[in-house]
């Protein structure tokens, strides 16, 4: 069995949530999700046995993208976790590239979901502009710390990872997960991408389907197989 490690990006608010899901409404005290926008998945993962562990990124407005990539890896530490499904959702991409260049051996396959991939020393911000799209056309984005600060990360350390990216084709982020799935295609050991026909929150309006992508992340790789 595997252990899956799930990070989400902004924190969706459950009004957003509640336009698209497939499921029932969910209400909170704060009006956001946190972890809960990885529940439908998490929960079909579970009942296949494996472990999961989707943490609510500490808010925004009081943490930035060095915290938040310190925060999962505690949570790594903490478990004693080891082979790794480590899964970043949009700006949860970016987490998890910090996370996975920090503590490499304890992945074992990296997961980009609809998600940015800067280069080292790009933020959020940075990615969102050099893809032609203006961060303030982002509903709900705010230059704040996690979004606008910029990640430092050694390459070689990914590389020797395998990679899935999953994009879907009705996002309002084409440009830039194209962008992301080019640069990861022409590093070492390439990606195997996935296509979803649906927007920028499948956690919402695919769960089954992600959660069936992220279930066969988790089978290992027999080479000279078809």
């Amino acid at each position: 069995m595997a252990d899956y490690v799930l990070v989400h990006g902004g924190d969706v608010s459950t009004e957003t949530w509640n336009k698209f899901t497939k499921g029932k409404p969910i209400h909170t005290d704060n009006g956001r999700l946190g972890y809960l926008v990885w529940e439908p998945v998490a929960s079909v993962l579970k009942a296949h046995g494996h472990r999961v562990f989707a943490p609510t990124l500490k808010s925004e407005y009081s943490c930035g993208l060095t915290g938040h990539i310190e925060q999962v890896c505690a949570l790594i530490d903490d478990n004693n976790l080891e082979n790794i499904i480590l899964a970043g959702h949009s700006y949860g991409g970016i987490v998890v590239t910090g996370v996975a260049d920090r503590i490499p051996k304890k992945i074992s396959r990296l997961v980009y979901l609809d998600s940015s991939l800067p280069d080292p020393g790009q933020s959020l911000f940075d990615v969102l502009l050099s893809n032609g799209k203006d961060p303030a056309s982002v509903a709900g984005l705010e230059p704040v710390a996690p979004y606008t600060e910029k990640l430092q990360f050694d390459w070689r350390n990914l590389d020797m990872l395998p990679k899935t990216y999953i994009r879907c084709m009705e996002s309002e982020f084409t440009a830039v997960t194209a962008a992301a799935i080019k640069k990861l295609s022409c590093r070492p050991n390439g990606c195997q991408v996935t296509e979803l026909p649906t927007g920028h929150l499948p956690q919402a309006t695919m769960p089954d389907e992600l959660a069936q992508i992220l279930l066969k992340s988790s089978r290992p790789i027999i080479f000279g197989l078809i």
